[in-house]
């Protein structure tokens, strides 16, 4: 016998075995298109030259088989005046499948704590990014050294030079330096955090306002004790600073200071 497949159109010879292993269903081992080879079946292919089989337009009702060559003995019926004694009623079995499906369950913890991990190291990263900012904001600051002094830790100094204030300046010639100028400001913090040791600039001007002379000091230039310079400016705290500057002449008779 022999079909046809209705996408490339090449011819196969087929057999019984072959249409019944899928019901008729097969596929083109040319073009590897999947068809129904019954409705092409033919015993004989037509002359040459052909293009197409012809196809048979599929049954409505299936053929009705009435010639039996064989027919088997009915099984003799079981016993039904007895009754079947179940010993096994009241157990309890579990499916294998269950049991194996329990069994393999993936463990969720290490996951579970290897996000938390990632999670702190996330907000530590963060906290580390905006510690200016915490350490300084009124609510979260105190708290952070209050935890830092339970800890016996030390918090980053933040510098804000804009809550530095200026209480007392002051300039004479230096008493036993010729040719010097002495000036001490008094200096406080009203920050709620500690402070670095700031810039200072000092400007020298004449009486036109023209800077004359201008000198930048930094904390270790004008403060000799290394321990208050390390510990920096407490909140709340006041000093006094003392700075020895060459005296620019007579033009000098203003002089300003700042802090960076």
């Amino acid at each position: 016998m022999y079909t046809q497949c209705p996408e490339c159109l090449s011819v196969f010879s087929v057999d019984a075995r072959t249409l019944a292993q899928a019901h008729g269903f097969v596929m083109c081992g040319h073009c590897g298109g999947s068809f129904d080879c019954i409705a092409t079946l033919a015993d004989q292919l037509p002359p040459e030259p052909f293009t197409e089989l012809p196809s048979h337009e599929p049954g409505v009702e299936p053929p009705r088989l009435e010639s039996a060559v064989y027919r088997p003995k009915p099984e003799a019926a079981a016993d039904e005046t007895l009754p079947l004694r179940d010993d096994f009623v009241d157990l309890t079995v579990t499916p294998r499948f269950a049991r194996e499906s329990r069994a393999n369950r993936p463990r969720r913890w290490p996951w579970i704590i290897a996000c938390l991990l990632l999670l702190f190291g996330l907000l530590a990263q963060l906290g580390w990014a905006l510690r200016d900012t915490l350490i300084a904001d009124a609510t979260i600051g105190p708290l952070l050294q209050q935890t830092c002094a339970v800890f016996q830790c030390r918090l980053p100094q933040v510098h804000d030079v804009s809550k530095l204030r200026l209480l007392a300046r002051d300039v004479q010639t230096h008493p036993t330096v010729a040719g010097a100028l002495m000036i001490s400001a008094m200096v406080r913090n009203d920050a709620s955090f500690t402070q670095p040791w700031p810039v200072v600039t000092i400007r020298l001007s004449d009486g036109n306002g023209k800077t004359i002379a201008m000198r930048r000091l930094n904390p270790y230039e004008y403060l000799d004790d290394i321990d208050a310079l390390r510990r920096g400016l407490a909140p709340g705290a006041s000093t006094a600073l003392v700075f020895e500057v060459e005296d620019p002449g007579h033009q000098a008779v203003a002089f300003d200071m700042g802090f960076e």
